[in-house]
């Protein structure tokens, strides 16, 4: 198995916001460089050393920085689109600069390279028990008539081969109903939002935090055959923009947001404004260790949880709003 190096570089104080975030993501492996970390080991009074390496001595100057390494394949590459958008999150709420540039470096492999290297594993998937995922170069004969949708993620998240995408989509053949209002929050390549209207849903309305999620999501739209009256997308963060929240409606039939634990339950009264009476709200991205926290905080506000279905270390949840 290969691998690739991934360096986020931040602050002293961003460290355990950024190793947070990135346990929340399923990465618990990584190396933290933190200067001012060596330089209270050089100024320790009490310390007594003959010789110090002058590679760990170049620690005293360097900028702070969190190095992962992440496996190239189809889970890889998710999870990578993944940091990227978990990282941008960070940045805009990050108003006081606290946590430095936050920009990541990915070691010997141009961006350009990545967003093609991970083809080679996404192949055709079946999902559950109508919807089969493939990208636009692979053949496949649907000898079962299932739902073919077709996807090209690019840099997003959102191939359907990541546990958290193959449990919000188990979850939605099981809800979406015909004339249904959607709202994918947090869209990626539009897997979700593309999935909805294939199993029937009237609309959806796509949401991102990142523009190139939804230029992504607004070609698979086209590549599906979905025409632009069936969906509407917007680019924004919706907990700190009120204008995007203002535009994207209320009563939605059904919610999906696939993105991670703290996220989830910040957003925990939006999901509750933006959806209908008994509508019903599928969370995912969470891994099994923040489970409780997040259903505990919507059932607090008014939810009601209906079921949990759970693969490897990660979970979903379906809850109606009572």
């Amino acid at each position: 198995m290969n691998w690739t190096e991934v360096s986020i570089y931040t602050t002293t104080v961003g460290v355990d916001v950024l190793c947070t975030r990135l346990m929340d993501l399923g990465i618990n492996g990584f190396v933290i460089k933190d200067s001012s970390d060596f330089n209270n080991f050089l100024q320790d009074k009490g310390g007594h050393w003959d010789y110090i390496d002058e590679e760990l001595m170049g620690l005293s100057g360097s900028e702070t920085n969190i190095t992962v390494y992440i496996q190239e394949n189809s889970q890889g590459a998710e999870m990578l689109a993944s940091l990227k958008t978990e990282i941008k999150r960070i940045a805009e709420s990050d108003k006081n600069n606290e946590y430095g540039r936050l920009e990541i470096s990915i070691s010997n492999v141009k961006e350009e390279d990545w967003a093609n290297n991970w083809k080679q594993f996404f192949k055709p998937l079946s999902v559950g028990y109508k919807l089969l995922i493939k990208p636009s170069w692979e053949e496949y004969e649907n000898i079962d008539n299932r739902l073919i949708l077709e996807i090209d993620p690019a840099s997003s998240f959102g191939t359907g081969q990541h546990n958290t995408t193959q449990l919000c989509l188990e979850f939605m053949e099981e809800e979406v109903e015909p004339n249904d209002k959607f709202l994918d929050i947090g869209c990626g390549s539009g897997i979700l939002s593309i999935a909805g209207i294939l199993l029937g849903a009237e609309s959806v309305v796509s949401v991102d935090i990142e523009e190139n999620s939804i230029n992504t999501t607004i070609e698979n739209f086209k590549k599906n055959g979905i025409t632009p009256e069936k969906y509407k997308t917007y680019c924004g963060n919706i907990i700190t923009d009120e204008e995007i929240l203002n535009s994207l409606g209320v009563e939605f039939d059904l919610i999906t947001a696939n993105i991670v634990a703290d996220v989830l339950i910040a957003m925990g009264m939006l999901f509750k404004n933006l959806l209908r009476q008994n509508g019903a709200l599928i969370v995912s991205g969470i891994i099994e260790g923040r489970k409780n926290e997040v259903i505990d905080s919507l059932i607090e506000i008014g939810f009601s949880l209906v079921e949990e279905k759970k693969k490897d270390d990660w979970v979903a949840a379906k809850f109606i709003l009572n």
